[in-house]
């Protein structure tokens, strides 16, 4: 269980300035929950550009390393046959299975690598702390069941950065 204290703002530009005030005061926090992204909020929460596309250029090699194998082993090791005066191996021929084949390993390789690292895979119980948050609002929030920060101080920091409503939860 996690005691945490949150505020939700009206615009994006006072959440911007929220969360650089607490960047200011060395505050540590916990999740930014948004309706669209904000631009801008990456750099201020420290956040790195995402290596999914490494993954995806991965995936996809295997891709192609397997329909390439697959089709030169079975073409001319394991069922040779010769279509309409072409030779075993006609590497034209192979072209888009090798690109379908990259497609489809990248693709799904990527879906089942971002679910994994995000934690959203089967049995996974989102937590909602406002329905309002996905529609219009924008939400700071704080792990208040530490010695670094209190409730009562993180509601004090939500007023002097003008959050609309300020909740505290146990989750």
């Amino acid at each position: 269980m996690k005691n945490i204290t949150y505020g939700l703002y009206d615009d994006e530009t006072d959440l911007l300035s929220a969360v650089r005030q607490a960047n200011a005061e060395h505050l540590e926090i916990e999740e930014v929950y948004s309706p669209f992204p904000v631009h801008g909020l990456d750099p201020l929460l420290g956040l790195k550009e995402s290596r999914l596309h490494i993954t995806g250029f991965i995936y996809g090699l295997i891709g192609t390393l397997t329909a390439f194998l697959f089709m030169t082993w079975v073409f001319t090791r394991s069922w040779p046959i010769i279509f309409g005066g072409k030779p075993y191996f006609s590497l034209p021929a192979f072209i888009p299975i090798i690109f379908e084949l990259t497609v489809l390993f990248s693709a799904v390789g990527m879906v089942i690598t971002f679910y994994v690292i995000s934690g959203m895979g089967p049995g996974a119980k989102p937590v909602i702390l406002d329905k309002r948050i996905t529609d219009d609002k924008f939400c700071l929030v704080f792990d208040t069941g530490t010695d670094a920060l209190s409730p009562s101080n993180a509601e004090q920091f939500f007023k002097k950065t003008g959050a609309s409503e300020v909740y505290s939860k146990t989750i």
